[in-house]
């Protein structure tokens, strides 16, 4: 496929710009399908360790949902070497409106990677409670944390 002609092969005329800033030309089919990805709602994570400059791979992370009788754990995983999710936390119909928590288990983290911690840890688990009121939207939850403090975001 050519990605400087103005048009698409098929003719539909569609073109999108990639994270690189490049335009690149879809089918309609692919323009479709890629419409449809995006109007389905996902809950992903990306977790930065900021005392070691890198993402915080093999990071524990439990989901869970949060009604009026507490919390009920969703999904348990581990951050891959980009300190992110294979795949989303929760996708399509599993991702509905109401309360979440996703807990970082920070302290088992840093021991893990060699980080002389005190007994108790400052931080040993991050709780992070959020709520989701569009389930079709894209919600990104990034944590960056180190041994003494941490921050997070609603992010894209």
């Amino acid at each position: 496929m050519d990605v400087s002609s103005p048009l698409c092969p098929i003719k539909c005329g569609a073109q999108v710009r990639c994270k690189s800033g490049a335009r690149h030309l879809l089918s309609s089919e692919v323009l479709i399908l890629s419409q449809a990805r995006a109007a389905e709602g996902r809950l992903t994570t990306h977790v930065l360790d900021t005392s070691a400059g890198r993402p915080a791979a093999s990071m524990e992370i439990v989901l869970y949902t949060l009604d009026n009788e507490g919390r009920r754990e969703l999904k348990r995983t581990v951050t891959n070497a980009d300190g992110r999710c294979d795949e989303p936390l929760l996708a399509g119909e599993e991702l509905m409106i109401g309360r979440y928590e996703i807990a970082f288990q920070a302290g088992r983290y840093f021991r893990e990677s060699g980080v002389a911690l005190p007994e108790p840890a400052f931080l040993e688990e991050v709780p992070i409670r959020f709520g989701i009121a569009d389930a079709g939207t894209h919600y990104h939850v990034p944590l960056l944390i180190s041994p003494y403090g941490y921050s997070t975001y609603r992010g894209s």
